[in-house]
């Protein structure tokens, strides 16, 4: 279910005349004690989906490059990942933020060395192209090659940056969702886990 329909059944419950104020109190104490874990859900939701289109493009205009080919296949599978560890986390089940850290870790593995690829291709393949357009643009010599490099150095730098923030996001739902798992009563985490609707 997703969050908003998990949460109105949870309101239910908080309305259920059977339950006591002791019940009702634990329901709501853990509802919000969980939204870091359903915000993390929501992030792996939409990293799932955006890498997925990604990698659609991508094998779209690969489909002439074995190297793009294999990029693309591989970010399908980082996108895969990713929602199966969102569901991991919306069942509340200790495997996901671990699953999603390494998934995380693998993507930008696999980024890295795409553009470390691509930048020792740019010095022992370079494009013929470049010094006709160079010189019906009066750049200088090498202006594009290293304004390449600088393209997949800046690539580097980024993915690492923000697919390594991502990572240590994800890694930090770690004690998070344990500590949940370990102060939450199990009848609640159970009532919580029948709330999903997928």
């Amino acid at each position: 279910m997703g969050a908003r329909a998990g949460s109105a059944y949870l309101d239910g419950m908080d309305a259920d005349p059977t339950l006591t104020p002791e019940q009702r109190a634990a329901l709501e104490d853990a509802r919000e004690r969980a939204k870091g874990i359903v915000s993390a859900a929501k992030v792996a939701g939409f990293n799932g989906w955006t890498v997925g289109i990604l990698a659609a493009l991508t094998v779209l205009f690969g489909l002439t490059s074995p190297v793009l080919l294999a990029l693309g296949v591989g970010m399908g599978v980082v996108a895969h990942n990713e929602l199966r560890g969102r569901q991991f986390l919306r069942a509340f089940d200790p495997r996901g933020p671990r699953f999603l850290t390494r998934n995380q870790l693998g993507f930008m593995a696999l980024v890295v060395a795409y553009c470390a690829w691509s930048l020792v291709r740019t010095y022992t393949h370079p494009d013929p192209q470049w010094a006709q357009l160079q010189e019906l643009a009066g750049l200088e010599a090498g202006f594009i090659r290293d304004f390449v490099v600088a393209a997949y150095g800046a690539a580097i730098l980024l993915t690492v940056l923000f697919v390594g923030l991502n990572a240590r996001y994800y890694a930090r739902r770690i004690s998070m969702l344990e500590r949940y798992l370990a102060e939450t009563p199990a009848w609640v985490v159970e009532m919580q886990r029948s709330a999903r609707v997928d």
